[in-house]
């Protein structure tokens, strides 16, 4: 089964040197971050820091706020209203699927009515025309 592109992004893969360099921050920046609550990496067995591409742009966008003057506080809740608008845009997502299901369910429902409106003056039953259609679609 593949990975999906969201679970390759969250999977902890650099160590804090890595990520430190990626980013371009002292790794003593990032322990600082880490303990703010502003970036949560991964643990291996042996307790080491480990960074995902996640947890990278995340630390870029730290960065990017930071140098236009922005402090720690302002940028908690920057990346909150952030993850939320995020969080909010897939539910929006995800409702706008169903309404393109319910609305290919009630398309459904009313081309049957249709189909037995119209078998009515056929003289043949629902039943008999829906199989028809049915078959006919093979």
């Amino acid at each position: 089964m593949a990975r999906s592109d969201s679970e390759d992004r969250d999977k902890p893969l650099y160590m804090i040197s890595v990520a430190a360099e990626l980013t371009g921050m002292h790794p003593q920046t990032l322990r600082v971050y880490e303990q703010k609550g502003l970036v949560t990496p991964g643990r291996s067995r042996g307790n080491t820091r480990l960074y995902s591409r996640a947890d990278i742009d995340r630390l870029n966008l730290i960065s990017k706020l930071t140098d236009e003057g922005i402090n720690l506080a302002g940028v908690v809740r920057i990346l909150d209203m952030r993850e939320r608008a995020l969080e909010k845009d897939k539910q929006i997502d995800e409702l706008t699927a169903r309404v393109r299901e319910l609305e290919d369910e009630l398309h459904e429902y009313k081309m049957r009515e249709k189909i037995t409106a119209l078998a009515r003056y056929d003289g043949a039953s629902p039943e008999t025309v829906m199989r028809g259609l049915l078959s006919s679609g093979d």
